[in-house]
């Protein structure tokens, strides 16, 4: 059986250390997500046991390509990722999460109330990214749909000078791939996997 104390010791240090002030807030969800989550479907039942390192921590990297006090869409938020772990993190920005299902909605204002004392309360929309009217200095998604197709429906979104940034696996490069103007970015976090953001840049 793994011994699990390094990895508990650590995992207080980079709550810490990436949740500043934030800390039982970003506990309160991640216990939301492996109990109110697992049961309603929105993460699967396996993935409790390693729900801080590959749906907690994964969300990080994305934070260093985010300027101060920018407003940002979580597209197809589901369970609140990457946009609630963001705002946990970075509470100087102003988030919104966009989720189409209607249980997912009512899921992700369940975990919006974990996180009372953020300077800017996270936003809940219901609605497809295709129909939201409002635009954000960035837009980002996790597992949503290829990049072509993610761009196709939140270019309408990215405010001019802002930015997609899409969450993706090891396949990112290939995924680019044909995708114009699309950056690969490999972040490397302290105590964190290897983070590929991809982020496309819309110009004036």
């Amino acid at each position: 059986m793994e011994n699990l104390q390094p990895e508990s010791v650590s995992r207080e240090t980079l709550i810490t250390k990436y949740f500043p002030g934030q800390e039982g807030s970003i506990r309160a969800f991640t216990e939301l997500l492996v109990t109110a989550g697992i049961e309603r479907g929105l993460i699967g039942p396996r993935e409790g046991e390693r729900i801080w390192d590959r749906h907690i921590f994964n969300c990080l990297p994305i934070i260093q390509l985010l300027p101060q006090g920018a407003s940002l869409f979580d597209i197809g938020s589901g369970a609140g990722l990457p946009g609630i772990v963001i705002a946990l993190a970075r509470p100087d920005l102003k988030v919104t999460l966009i989720e189409p299902l209607e249980r997912r909605v009512e899921f992700l204002k369940e975990a919006v109330a974990t996180a009372p004392d953020l300077p800017f309360p996270i936003e809940v929309i219901r609605g497809r990214a295709q129909d939201i009217k409002k635009t954000a200095d960035f837009v980002t998604a996790r597992a949503v749909a290829p990049l072509e197709k993610l761009k196709k429906m939140s270019w309408h979104m990215v405010k001019t000078g802002g930015s997609l940034l899409a969450m993706k696996g090891e396949s990112a490069a290939t995924e680019m791939a044909g995708v114009k103007g699309a950056e690969l970015h490999e972040i490397k976090l302290e105590g964190i996997e290897l983070g590929r953001i991809i982020s496309i840049r819309k110009g004036a």
